[in-house]
């Protein structure tokens, strides 16, 4: 089964550099423009995620697309972190059907 994404508001999330939980938190509230309430934790980003209203504007109408760039090495040096990462984006995506979460394989160039 394949899913059309094409027009969706899309938004890089690169996580090339980060090196720890904190440097995720702060790369996801910077690449969705996350309130500066957004708590930078795991429950606070899974409903960030699944919340249309602090999702960018365009983005409700379109459905959002998130592609996750430079991951590997971040989940390679953190592997239980990035476990739990993929859970989350997982669940917000199983509960928010106008939201999908794509990891590219490639570099974050």
């Amino acid at each position: 089964m394949s899913e059309d994404l094409a027009g969706r508001f899309t938004v890089a999330l690169d996580l090339d550099g980060v090196g720890d939980k904190a440097g995720l938190m702060d790369r996801v509230a910077r690449a969705l423009a996350l309130p500066d309430w957004f708590g930078r934790n795991w429950d606070a980003l899974a409903d960030s995620l699944s919340d249309h209203t602090v999702w960018p504007e365009g983005a409700v109408e379109q459905g959002l697309l998130i592609v996750v760039r430079g991951w590997r090495p971040y989940a390679e040096a953190h592997p239980g972190e990035w476990r739990t990462a993929q859970d989350v984006f997982g669940e917000a995506v199983d509960r928010t059907a106008a939201l999908a979460v794509v990891l590219a394989l490639g570099g974050s160039s």
